[in-house]
This record gives C-alpha cells, sequence and structure tokens, in this order.
C-alpha cells in the first residue's frame, strides 16, 4: 500500500525563510534561531547595498570632486566658480554631476540621477520628476577640489559603513514592528484554517514571512548594481517585495500541522 504524505507538512526543523513551508516551521523555533536568521538576511542585504553604492555611485562622486577648480564656494546663496559654465564634471550609469549656472538644460545626461549646480540652487534630475534646492543664504559651503577631495576622502567609507548599517538596524526594526502588527492576522488565518499555532508562535512566523520579500529586494538591488535592471524594474521590485511579504503571510500557515481536538472521547458514551 503506498502511503501518501501531503506537501503541506510542516518542516521538523527551522532553517531557510525561502519557501512557504520554511518560513512556517520558524514558529516552532525558538527566538534566537530566527534572530540569528533575520540577522544573516539583514546583513546579506546590507552588504549588496553597499557594494551597489562602493561601486556604481561613490566613484562618480570621486570623479566629480577630481575634476573641480582648486577655489570655488557657495556663499550667501550663490554659486563662485571660475571656470565656464555648463560643464559635466563627472559621469556614470546611475549618477551625473553638472555645474550650470543658468539652467540652461544644455546638458542632460543618460544616467539616472544628475545634480545640476546652477547659480543659485540645485537641480536633481530622475525618473521621479525635477526637484530644485536652493542653497542657503546663511550657510557657506566648499566647492572646490583643494577642500573636498580630503574630505571625502575622509568620509567615504564612514558613509558606507553608515548606509549599511542603516539598512540592517532598518529591516532588524522594521521586521520586529511587523511581526507585531501582523501577529493576530496570522493567528486567525490559521484559526480559520484549523491549524495549531498560539499568538507567540504567530509572532515568529510573522517576522520570518517578511524575509522572502527582503531576499527578492536584495537580489534585485544586486541585478540593479550590475545594469541589468533599471530604475522602472527596480521599483516594481520594490512595490513586489510588499506583496511578496502578505502572500507568505497567508500562505505559511496551511504548512503547519492541523489542531488536534483536546479529546476525541465521546462525552456520551458509558465507561465500562
Amino acid at each position: 500500500m503506498i502511503q501518501r504524505v501531503s506537501v503541506l507538512r510542516e518542516s521538523k526543523q527551522a532553517w531557510e525563510p525561502i519557501t512557504p513551508r520554511g518560513v512556517a516551521s520558524f514558529a516552532r523555533a525558538s527566538y534566537e534561531r530566527l534572530l540569528v536568521v533575520q540577522c544573516l538576511m539583514a546583513m546579506g542585504v546590507a552588504l549588496v547595498v553597499v557594494w551597489v553604492l562602493a561601486n556604481g555611485f561613490f566613484p562618480t562622486v570621486t570623479e566629480a570632486i577630481e575634476q573641480l577648480p582648486e577655489t570655488g564656494q557657495i556663499v550667501g546663496g550663490e554659486l563662485s566658480l571660475p571656470e565656464a559654465s555648463p560643464q559635466l564634471l563627472s559621469e556614470g550609469p546611475f549618477l551625473a554631476f553638472v555645474v550650470d549656472r543658468k539652467h540652461s538644460g544644455e546638458i542632460r545626461s543618460p544616467a539616472q540621477f544628475q545634480l545640476e549646480f546652477g547659480g543659485d540652487s540645485l537641480l536633481i534630475f530622475s525618473l521621479f520628476g525635477v526637484a530644485e534646492i536652493d542653497y542657503p543664504s546663511d550657510q557657506s559651503f566648499f566647492f572646490n577640489r583643494i577642500d573636498l577631495q580630503p574630505k571625502w576622502g575622509a568620509w567615504e567609507p564612514d558613509l558606507l559603513g553608515l548606509a549599511g548599517m542603516a539598512v540592517f538596524f532598518g529591516l532588524m526594526l522594521s521586521w520586529g514592528l511587523l511581526a507585531t502588527a501582523y501577529c493576530l492576522v496570522c493567528w486567525l488565518i490559521a484559526f480559520f484554517a484549523n491549524r495549531d499555532l498560539n499568538l507567540i508562535q504567530s509572532w515568529r512566523l510573522a517576522g520570518a514571512a517578511m524575509m522572502p520579500g527582503a531576499f527578492l529586494m536584495g537580489f534585485s538591488i544586486w541585478l540593479y548594481g550590475m545594469g541589468a535592471f533599471d530604475l522602472v524594474k527596480l521599483c516594481f521590485a520594490f512595490g513586489m517585495h510588499l506583496i511578496i511579504g502578505w502572500i507568505y503571510l497567508f500562505v505559511s500557515p496551511l504548512f503547519l500541522n492541523r489542531a488536534v481536538p483536546v479529546s476525541s472521547k465521546n462525552p456520551f458514551a458509558k465507561d465500562d
């Protein structure tokens, strides 16, 4: 006789948060196991973000600073430069820097973000439109190679570290808050599906259900850094990673064991 085993059987060990069964297994796991796996996932996404910044964005900033003149500053809300304008300082696939005092529009880069320094304001061109930021009239800034090059050299590794830490702790905090918000939903799904799940286990399962979306987002950011994804596809992936979290939240409880009645004894039967 062939014994049929349901594909919706419960996993015995929590080790991967990618499949619905793997996510469901974290309901039975310890808090320490969930925390370790979440840390590894958040660290992976943070490293991808740091890699994209270090290889795709920061080299363009370094090149732009190297193209600046030896003298120049922003004082009283006005840009003062000895060089002619407009001028393309640097250009990469993601970022471009332009100096155009009159914002004439003569230089338009195919880069996904273009920062154009005008006489009294900064224009940021991107897929989302154009944003204008006026220079503060009560502050002054260096805008020359002599002053900015050593400052950027000192701050570049710190900025990379801060970006990685922001992604890591941002993910860990958001997963904790979302698990708290979604655990009741997860428990209700398990209740109506007749699955063995209490509220505490629901919190752990909800926390694990956020990781598949983060994995997709991290992979999409890596493809973006490799040039396989443009900004439109990256925005689409961002929306999908939110939807995937909800899909796993609804599907994963179905991979838990069914709730067992407290007693199957007939209350009307007489004892012998």
